[in-house]
Parts: structure tokens; sequence; C-alpha cells
């Protein structure tokens, strides 16, 4: 194995701890996200100004100007008409303070970049993966917009496609940053052979889960049962796969996507114990002993709040809590895949 020099393992320190720091914001960035989309506060700027956007209202006249565009709107006319303007200012805040979140992420990012690369600080393994993290960061806001933009029309909603897609964008930007950062920190380590894949496929069905859970939160399929184990009446309720054709219903019916979403959870956590079971009789170093600890309770919080989200009818804090769970569980087993990984 090639040993680093002491200033370039140095440097890898350094840069693993702006990194982490990155997704540590990107995290607050999701659930500041979840809120919005809770909240329906999303379409609340009709505008996206890239560089002039980041200055907020400043005075009365302000506010008013914001709110006469945002009146010429469909979610004004048909969802909120009549809204007062301190209604406005409350769903318009949340919506302003996720933008300039992103825009803060991205300077967070940029400028150590351009510092590390100036002083030669990063490795030519390092820096194609930093170049495409900064792409990735662009193409997020673009796919934030084209959200945003599906619902400024005549039907008031965002399309739950394109939600998808960018929380899925999101997931994979955090995870990548995540994932290298811990190819700068984590140690090879004497492991046993075969457990890897197993932890990394189980890290692909979580961001499949979430994926999921994009598709419940654009179609809001979480209010249409709010009884658990049962769906209603029933553990299979009727009106599964009744679109035509009928995989449209996985993507469109909200009975469908709730049920799959549940399913779905279910069976990550029969996958997710036997998995542990199998890892924890293994003779793995103490790290991942305690990254399976932490996946295992991580997986408990996350199908109580799973739960209470449905039982309760949604409330915001419990179902952005939810969100940002399914992301905390994702890191546990993306540390537990690397470290699996990583061997002599």
């Amino acid at each position: 194995m090639t040993q680093l020099n002491p200033t370039q393992a140095n440097n890898d320190q350094l840069i693993a701890r702006w990194l982490l720091t990155c997704a540590l914001v990107i995290f607050g960035m999701i659930l500041l996200g979840g809120v919005t989309r809770l909240t329906d506060s999303g379409l609340s700027m009709v505008e996206w100004r890239p560089l002039m956007g980041i200055v907020p209202p400043l005075n009365q006249n302000d506010w008013q100007a914001l709110f006469l565009k945002y009146q010429q709107f469909p979610e004004y006319q048909k969802i909120n008409l009549g809204m007062t303007m301190s209604e406005f200012k409350f769903i318009f805040m949340f919506e302003y303070l996720h933008r300039v979140l992103g825009r803060l992420i991205g300077l967070l990012f940029f400028i150590p970049f351009v510092y590390f690369y100036f002083s030669g600080r990063i490795s030519p393994q390092l820096l194609p993966k930093l170049l495409l993290m900064l792409v990735l960061g662009g193409c997020q806001g673009l796919m934030g917009w084209y959200m945003v933009k599906s619902g400024l029309v005549d039907v008031p909603h965002v399309s739950q496609y394109r939600l998808t897609a960018h929380l899925g964008l999101a997931i994979i930007i955090y995870g990548f940053i995540i994932w290298t950062a811990f190819g700068l920190i984590n140690k090879p380590s004497d492991q046993p052979s075969g457990l890897g894949k197993p932890a990394c496929v189980l890290s692909g069905l979580v961001f499949l889960m979430i994926l999921s859970g994009g598709l419940v939160a654009g179609t809001k399929a979480g209010y249409a049962y709010s009884t658990w184990p049962l769906m209603g009446d029933r553990f299979i309720p009727m009106g599964l796969y009744d679109m035509s054709p009928a995989w449209l219903s996985a993507f469109e019916n909200i009975t469908t996507i709730q049920f799959n979403h549940r399913m779905f959870a279910y069976l990550i956590a029969i996958l997710m114990i036997g998995f542990s079971v199998v890892a924890l009789r293994s003779n793995i170093t103490r790290k991942v002993r305690l990254g399976i600890y932490s996946m295992l309770v991580l997986l408990v919080v996350q199908i109580s709040l799973g739960i209470s989200t449905i039982v309760f009818h949604v409330p915001v804090a419990t179902a952005a809590a939810h969100q940002v769970g399914a992301v905390a569980l994702l890191t546990a087993l993306l540390f537990v895949s690397h470290s699996l990984l990583r061997r002599h």
C-alpha cells in the first residue's frame, strides 16, 4: 500500500473536515427543503434571480411588489385567494431562506476549493471528484428552479417527478461528498470479506427508499391513509395499480405510492436486520460495530417517525424529521459500507 507523505496526509485531513462541514450544511438544507414543502412555501417566490435573489425585501414597498407578483400566479388565485400580507411573509421566508442557504453552500464549497487548488493541497486523484461536486451543485440549483416552474402553471403543484429528482440529486451530492471524505480519513483495516457489497446494496436500497418518499411528498400520498399497520381497514387496500397502464400507478396513484413506500420500508428493515446479525457475528472492527449499532438505532427511529407521520396526519415537525432521518440512516450505512470495503 502506498504511504502518503505527512504533508499530503495533513492536507487530506483538512480537506475531509471541509467536505464534512459542507455535508452537514447540506443535511440542514435537506431539512429546510422538507419544511418548505410541508408548509406549502415553495411557490411563494415566482422569479429566479441567481445573483440579486439573495437580497431580501427591505421595506413595505418591496413586500408589496413581491406580493403583487405572487397574486398573478395560480397558487394564489386557486388556493390562497384572500391571503393576507402576514401569511404571505410566512411562506415567503421559508422559500427565501431555502434559496439563500443554497447559495451559501455554493460559496462554502467554491471559496475553499479555490484556496486548496491554488495552494497545491489537492491531490491529482481528488481534483476530478471535487470538480464533479462543483458541477453537480450548479445542476442542483437549476433543478430547483425547474421544479418550481412546474407549479407556476394552471395546476399550482410542483411535479412529483421534478420534486423527486431535486431531492434525489441533493442526496447524490450529499452521499458523494460523504463518501469522498470517508476516503480521506478512513484508514484500511482488517475486515472480513464478503460484507462490503451487501452493505452497498443496502445503501442503494435506502437511496431508492428516499426517492419513494419524494413521490409520497410530491403527490401528498401521506395524507391518503392515516392508519397503521392497515391502510384503512385492509393491509392491501383497494385500488392498487388500477391506472392504465398499471405501472403508472406507482408514480401517480396515491394509494399505490403510499403502499409501495410502506412495503419498501418493511423490506429494507428485514434486510438491514439480517445483515446486522451476520455482520455482528463476524470479526469486524470496533468502529464498524459501532456504525452498525448506530444504523440499527436510526432504523428504529426512522420507522417510528414514519408511523407517527402517517398516524398523526403529516405534522410538519415529524414529517421533516422523517425526511432527514432517512438521510442520517443513509449516512450510517455509507460509513459501514466504506469501512467494510476499505480492507488491507
